[in-house]
């Protein structure tokens, strides 16, 4: 079996799903859902990445293209696939490797659990792609420090806005930090999800992302305390100038 998974750069609502791909969408893991017919298994993630797992790769490149879809470009699409096997002479219920994943079956919670996985580790990659930029920008606001007024601070603001969205869209919408409630019951499919965010590296790729989120704040902090200083010093100075003025006048008036 072929799996594909791929970030959406637009939603797609199940019913559209439903309706071009000819199958009837269930409530899956946590707020997910999941579909299937003989030919093709679907899995929408509640942070906008879709998976696909079909016997051909061209039974996944028609459903794409039913969907409105293109592969031709893929350098701009957020993608991964995965070779699932499945072999009922398989001496264990399961095995994960870099290379691939065999099942002894290929039952509809194993291919959720396992699109769950690889749909995280597909959002996990865009974050990290947007924490790249961001990190680049980061770094051009702290070069240019001393050229920094307080005119760019509402700019400044909307980056540390961006931020903090990210920040918060990448803890909630991955959901990294808790397991779903289903592998609670189920403790093979717990299994095989520990083994897969294992493989896919996704707690200490989260790990990383977070400490890089940190990073680019603690740039921001230092950039907003230095322009907060600058106009401290700057109301400081009008200060001085308003007294100077007021000793002046009271000179020329004492004078008179």
């Amino acid at each position: 079996m072929n799996l594909l998974s791929l970030y959406l750069d637009r939603p797609i609502s199940k019913t559209t799903l439903e309706y071009s791909l000819d199958l009837q969408m269930n409530k899956g893991v946590e707020n997910g859902y999941y579909g299937r017919n003989q030919t093709l298994h679907v899995v929408l993630s509640p942070f906008g990445v879709l998976t696909l797992i079909a016997d051909e790769k061209k039974t996944i490149v028609d459903a794409l293209s039913a969907l409105g879809i293109s592969m031709s470009d893929e350098q701009k699409l957020i993608t991964q696939d995965y070779p699932i096997y499945i072999d009922p002479r398989h001496n264990q219920p399961f095995s994960v490797t870099n290379e691939a994943i065999t099942l002894r079956e290929g039952s509809v919670l194993s291919l959720n659990v396992i699109s769950l996985a690889i749909s995280q580790s597909v959002g996990l990659e865009r974050y990290e792609k947007r924490l790249d930029t961001l990190f680049t920008q980061s770094r051009r606001i702290v070069e240019s420090i001393h050229t920094f007024s307080m005119m760019r601070r509402r700019h400044l603001m909307q980056f540390a806005k961006r931020l903090a969205l990210t920040r918060h869209d990448m803890v909630s919408n991955l959901l990294l930090l808790d397991k779903p409630n289903i592998l609670w019951d189920n403790e093979e499919a717990e299994i095989l999800y520990t083994r897969l965010a294992f493989v896919l590296e996704l707690y200490d790729r989260h790990e990383i992302a977070l400490s890089k989120l940190s990073q680019i704040k603690e740039d921001v902090m230092l950039v907003m305390d230095l322009i907060n200083h600058k106009k401290s010093e700057f109301l400081e100075w009008i200060i001085i100038l308003l007294i100077g003025v007021e000793i002046v006048m009271g000179l020329i008036e004492f004078i008179r």
